[in-house]
């Protein structure tokens, strides 16, 4: 045991499963009619700036006829600004039952030769366009007006003449509100119909999923069959498929199980027998001696029949384990491995077998749980142990690398490689082994690994006679793909 070095450092941590409940339904008609709700008012928006350019466009044509009608009338003489707009012309202009019109004409110098005042004055590009007819909107007193305007250039550095028709907005806003009325209100009928004909189009969709779940209720409690997947909606079956898989890992599951307790009965029944057989024996016994003797075999087979039980209750025990029984935690398993081994010292002394510890010398962080991990290592120690002569060695080793291996080496008996797999199948006993055991310890092992997403073979000795059996664990934030995974993967 001189060999063991290193240091021992973890976290606790806890895995956490969120379990949330949600309606399938409910979900597909969220996603139907939340877009439909959320883009009605961006529809609505739309559909107003749309109107009001609808409405826009023969008004601004008629405005911009004024405003090229005026634009005729006027007269450049001189270095001043002559209209001729007869009276009867600027009645027609204002002739408008709806709205108030304005024009305005103004000079060459900025100053008003013709019209209203009111007209709010604009400025002047940096380039003028003959007879291009401009739009703005803007306000008189408070009120909103649609302007249409004309620059007239005149001679250089002289400022251009500006005509200007201007008209309040109601006859553009009635005819604005009737296009939006036309557009909106047959959709205010259609959309809580439409949400009427999903809602109905769901429930008659989703109605092979009722009868599913009819078919399943009706089953018996202990009818593990396969469901039939005929009728079964095609997004659904590979649930269904899954769910039968299940099943049938279920019943495989129960079959294991109920064997188990069948070989588990058997196995008891030989110690409790010979326990019985050796009392009797006792009892029928007047030499001490010979009482001594069969109380010794007691006490034996007693030990014998306790490890077996003990073993069985681990069994169990590593097969109900789960997140919620056995919290998972980070640890450093050459630190548990040198700890475990170190136990061992006085029993590898007892039999004359030397007992070492081979680390890296550094963590090797997995996430797993101490207790399990701890019961993994007895039992290959043990082994190792029990099956090694006198004076030969035990190793326990630790590799790191893309897996946290763990070795366990012994110069023993060995296992001839047809036994290799089926050592890990429970009560199964090496033929020709005159060493005693309950055949429970390697499936134990096995349990405990895959719990733990590893991978365990055993290997013979390359140094000669005897055995290494290997444990693979994923590091610590690692793939989560089992060494065995990773292997096939590889392989494909």
């Amino acid at each position: 045991m001189g060999r063991m070095a290193g240091s021992n450092r973890g976290a606790s941590h806890v895995f956490g499963v969120p379990n949330d409940l949600n309606s399938l339904f409910g979900e597909i008609l969220d996603w139907m009619l939340a877009p439909l709700l959320f883009l009605w008012p961006i529809s609505i928006a739309v559909t107003h700036h749309v109107a009001n350019n609808i409405a826009n466009q023969p008004y601004d044509q008629a405005m911009a006829e004024s405003v090229g009608a005026i634009a005729r009338l006027i007269k450049i003489e001189d270095g001043r600004v002559y209209v001729n707009f007869p009276a009867p012309a600027r009645v027609l202009l204002r002739a408008d039952e709806s709205d108030a019109t304005y024009y305005q004409v103004t000079g060459l110098h900025g100053e008003l030769v013709s019209g209203d005042r009111e007209v709010p004055w604009v400025e002047i590009p940096g380039q003028i366009t003959a007879g291009e007819v401009l739009f703005r909107d803007d306000d008189i007193n408070g009120e909103g007006i649609r302007v249409a305007y004309e620059f007239i250039p005149g001679k250089a550095g002289q400022v251009p003449v500006l005509v200007q028709v201007a008209e309040t907005r109601q006859k553009r806003e009635n005819l604005a509100s009737r296009i939006i009325s036309g557009v909106l209100l047959p959709q205010f009928a259609i959309i809580p119909l439409a949400v009427i004909l999903v809602y109905r189009g769901l429930t008659r969709g989703l109605a092979p999923l009722a009868r599913l779940q009819k078919r399943i209720r009706r089953r018996r409690p202990g009818d593990l069959a396969p469901v039939d997947t005929r009728g079964v909606p095609e997004e659904v079956r590979p649930v269904v498929v899954a769910f039968n898989e299940m099943m049938s890992r279920l019943e495989q599951n129960l079959q294991a199980q109920q064997r188990f307790i069948a070989d588990a009965a058997h196995q008891m029944r030989t110690p409790l027998t010979g326990l019985k057989m050796q009392t009797e024996l006792a009892l029928s016994e007047t030499d001490p001696k010979q009482v001594r003797s069969s109380l010794k075999k007691i006490a034996e087979s007693t030990d014998r029949a306790a490890h077996l039980i003990n073993q069985l209750l681990l069994l169990a025990r590593t097969e109900a384990s789960h997140e919620k029984v056995h919290a998972v935690e980070p640890l450093d398993l050459e630190v548990l491995a040198r700890t475990v081994a170190r136990d061992w010292v006085p029993r590898a002394l007892a039999k004359d077998i030397d007992l070492g510890f081979e680390g890296e010398g550094w963590p090797l962080w997995i996430d797993g749980v101490p207790l399990l991990l701890r019961e993994l290592l007895n039992n290959l120690i043990d082994n190792a142990i029990k099956y090694t002569p006198p004076g030969g060695h035990v190793t326990v080793r630790m590799r790191s690398g893309e897996f946290a291996a763990l070795e366990i080496e012994d110069n023993g008996i060995g296992i001839g490689e047809a036994d290799r797999e089926l050592v890990f199948e429970r009560f199964y006993r090496v033929l020709g082994s005159d060493t005693s055991g309950s055949g429970l310890g390697l499936p134990i092992v096995r349990e405990i690994a895959e719990l733990h997403r590893a991978s365990v073979r055993i290997e013979p000795n390359p140094l000669g006679q005897g055995t290494i059996a290997i444990v693979l664990f994923p590091r610590r934030n690692s793939s989560l793909l089992s060494p065995d995974a990773a292997t096939k993967s590889d392989e494909e």
